[in-house]
């Protein structure tokens, strides 16, 4: 199976920054302008784009918008995007305007009826994302904990017609020490849906760990503060995804 390499732009007030284990108090800007640092990974050659709204994400609405549609819009890459997602109006105001799949997150843990109901309707436009701390969801940015497993909810979309889960361990976040492989793989394994992971990569050996899942339903990884601290390249990081 393939594995594709997802360059990350977290926003927060117009600009591209890196939190630690979702902490907004400990963040670091890298651009101030997220739609210059999505050109360069354009350039790049980078076939995917991941950007999260984490203004959107703490106010629960849209705070970054702007600067997603015109990624979307003039850039040739495809694009998805999660944060402040929190109804149907709100994930077809994204697919409407050029945003090839929207993550939903918080809204899949206080509301599944409306999630599955999303899932029926958009099918592989709609990505899942489930964030998770010591295997317990968290919503709201990361700031709310729930009493859901990650993989009791996964399995529950799976069999709603969920298409691709994002995990993260927030824990990892920002930290370069490493993806939680094994609930990766795990959750890929327990709902048989495609799985991209997020949280802690920090070199390529960690990208080609992962890829070697790749028939166990771990199709692709989000990259961003390695990137960012020039742990290693996109450039290098997409030879894996090809190799």
């Amino acid at each position: 199976m393939s594995f594709t390499i997802y360059p990350a732009i977290d926003m927060r007030h117009g600009k591209c920054v890196r939190l630690e284990q979702g902490d907004f108090d400990k963040e670091t800007v890298y651009g101030e302008a997220p739609f210059e640092v999505a050109k360069e990974f354009a350039e790049e050659g980078s076939s995917w784009i991941h950007m999260v709204d984490l203004d959107g994400a703490k106010e629960g609405s849209k705070q970054n918008a702007k600067h997603v549609l015109k990624v979307a819009k003039e850039l040739d890459c495809r694009v998805q995007i999660g944060g402040g997602i929190r109804s149907e109006e709100d994930v077809r105001f994204y697919l409407d305007r050029g945003v090839d799949r929207v993550i939903i997150g918080s809204l899949a843990v206080r509301n599944v009826h409306t999630t599955k109901k999303l899932l029926a309707k958009y099918k592989e436009r709609i990505a899942i994302g489930l964030d998770a701390r010591d295997g317990l969801v968290s919503t709201a940015g990361w700031l709310e904990q729930s009493e859901v497993k990650a993989t009791e909810l996964g399995k529950d979309l799976a069999r709603a017609g969920a298409k691709t889960f994002i995990y993260t361990d927030i824990s990892k976040d920002g930290m370069l020490s490493g993806p939680n492989t094994k609930e990766i793989v795990r959750l890929a394994e327990e709902t048989g849906v495609d799985v991209i992971a997020s949280g802690g990569i920090k070199d390529l050996e960690d990208l080609v760990d992962l890829k070697t899942y790749s028939d166990r339903h771990v199709i692709g990884s989000i990259v961003g503060k390695a990137l960012y601290t020039k742990q290693f390249t996109l450039k290098e990081a997409l030879q894996v995804e090809v190799e």
